[in-house]
């Protein structure tokens, strides 16, 4: 019997009934390596895939983040081996707009067509006939947002939406005024950027989604390929009798109730010091130690 832990209380998306427990799972880790193509074909040990899926939603985890473009294909496919017919409560979290090159490129796909396909490519490899949350990711910068028009694709996903294909839209890779455009063609319930302790260029943003009461889901919360090595950090996690990652996810939960946290991983040892973090409590002079490393107080 696996234990169900404290998963830092829970959050509902505007607009909607789906409450998600705050600390969820990035399905990401699950895909494979092919020398230097990340995220690529399948994992070594596709039966370990299954059983970090498994023992994530048995302990409490109702929010899978994930996309079709991850392996490509391969990600979505262990999930739905591993847990279709899927719980009740569960929430599959997926985006679209990038497609990968044979080299292991991440390559911009953002075309009427390019978008419909995804959006079934996740339906039929995830094994559903309407997807939770869709994430439409800007790609103006790859690896951070860059302002630029996401009207088109925007549009194209909400006609999907009242197609009844996508119950739920949300954004990735996105800086405030695309948000703003965004929420004139459809309700926004979430919004997922690069942010963690040392990276903290959306914390206005975070502030103002909470008050809009729309989920921030922070990527890369431990670093992402390259992980959080942190003096001050090492220190804190001595202090506490945690790990670095614990405190570094502990601090985001407490950072802001509408963060919702999706470590990934391959290992069920890492998945469970992952979800131990949610019953890690940081102290007021803690946490002050810990916003010092990215410039200053967070709130």
């Amino acid at each position: 019997m696996i234990e169900q832990t404290d998963l830092a209380g829970s959050f509902t998306l505007p607009g909607t009934s789906m409450t998600i427990n705050r600390m969820g799972y990035g399905a990401m880790q699950l895909a494979g390596r092919d020398g230097d193509k990340l995220v690529w074909g399948p994992p070594r040990d596709v039966d370990g895939a299954i059983a970090v899926l498994r023992e994530a939603v048995a302990s409490g985890v109702n929010h899978i983040d994930t996309s079709d473009f991850y392996g490509p294909h391969v990600t979505n496919q262990i999930i739905r081996k591993a847990l279709s017919p899927y719980p009740d409560d569960l929430i599959i979290v997926t985006k679209i707009s990038a497609r990968r090159g044979e080299d292991g490129s991440w390559i911009p796909a953002l075309s009427r067509e390019e978008l419909i396909a995804a959006v079934h490519d996740n339906l039929r490899n995830l094994g559903l006939d309407a997807l939770d949350v869709v994430n439409l990711r800007s790609m103006f910068s790859i690896h951070e947002p860059a302002e630029g028009s996401i009207e088109a694709p925007m549009t194209v996903l909400a006609e999907l939406q009242q197609k009844g294909l996508v119950r739920h839209i949300g954004l990735s890779n996105v800086t405030p005024a695309q948000i703003a455009q965004a929420r004139q063609i459809a309700p926004i319930v979430c919004v997922q950027n690069k942010y963690n302790l040392a990276y903290r260029a959306d914390d206005a943003l975070i502030a103002d989604l909470a008050h809009d009461g729309i989920a921030y889901v922070p990527f890369f919360p431990l670093g992402g390929f390259t992980p959080l090595q942190l003096t001050t950090l090492s220190e804190v996690a001595t202090r506490l009798g945690a790990t670095p990652m614990q405190v570094a996810l502990a601090w985001l939960l407490q950072r802001s109730p509408n963060i919702l946290v999706i470590p990934g991983t391959s290992s069920v040892e890492h998945l469970r010091e992952n979800l131990q973090a949610s019953r890690l409590h940081v102290r007021s002079d803690v946490i002050a130690d810990l916003d010092s490393i990215g410039g200053g107080p967070a709130h």
